[in-house]
């Protein structure tokens, strides 16, 4: 491994964090000597972290300018859900009827998840949020479908941040849609989970609708 890797990582990890998060926010140019000098390391890391990061999606490089954050577009927001209700929907019904252990760790991040609301930290919301719905996908069994679901984590993330940020009357409502989600998994009730998370995730497409499509 290269000298260079493990600084490099912490300034991927920096960067990365920061946007999913939003304390770096769509349309903020990040400089490599600011980016250097907040992680305390030489430029040359910070180019090899922006160059990943601009693989994946999040930024825009601009040579002798910097790196541009990507904004949450609506056509990206409407193919994750699109993808997303593919994926949940076939996952739940695979899920029902659900073993205990399922059902308890469900209730768990529903629980962390009203903590996480309590305290204000949206971040911390959107990724019990994420979490939640990634336990019934992964208990499904199909491993193709979840490693697709799993490439979709930063995505998911970021917009579940946005969208808090834009809606914030929805972080209750969230919570009480996975409570009631929770509720047909452990009645062993299919179609009303299958319902529950149609619903869930509809009104995302719902607020996008017609924006890009």
């Amino acid at each position: 491994m290269p000298a260079a890797a493990p600084a490099a990582d912490r300034v991927y990890a920096h960067i990365k964090q920061a946007v999913l998060d939003r304390r770096y926010e769509g349309g903020t140019l990040l400089t490599e000597g600011e980016l250097a000098e907040a992680v305390g390391v030489s430029r040359t890391p910070v180019r090899e972290a922006l160059l990943k990061l601009e693989m994946e999606g999040l930024l825009k490089l601009y040579p002798k300018k910097g790196a541009l954050v990507l904004a949450v577009s609506a056509q990206e927001i409407a193919d994750v859900i699109e993808t997303r209700l593919l994926v949940e929907e076939f996952a739940v019904r695979r899920s029902v009827p659900a073993p205990a252990a399922l059902v308890e760790r469900l209730a768990a991040l529903v629980d962390e998840q009203r903590r996480r609301a309590e305290e204000g930290d949206l971040a911390a919301v959107a990724a019990t949020d994420r979490r939640f719905h990634a336990e019934i996908v992964q208990h499904a069994g199909n491993q193709i479908l979840a490693r697709l679901y799993d490439q979709l984590r930063d995505r998911q993330l970021r917009m579940g941040v946005a969208l808090m940020h834009a809606q914030p009357e929805r972080v209750t409502k969230n919570i009480t849609e996975h409570a009631e989600l929770l509720e047909a998994i452990k009645a062993g009730d299919t179609e009303g989970a299958a319902e529950c998370v149609r619903r869930h995730l509809g009104w995302v497409k719902v607020l996008v609708r017609g924006e890009d499509r």
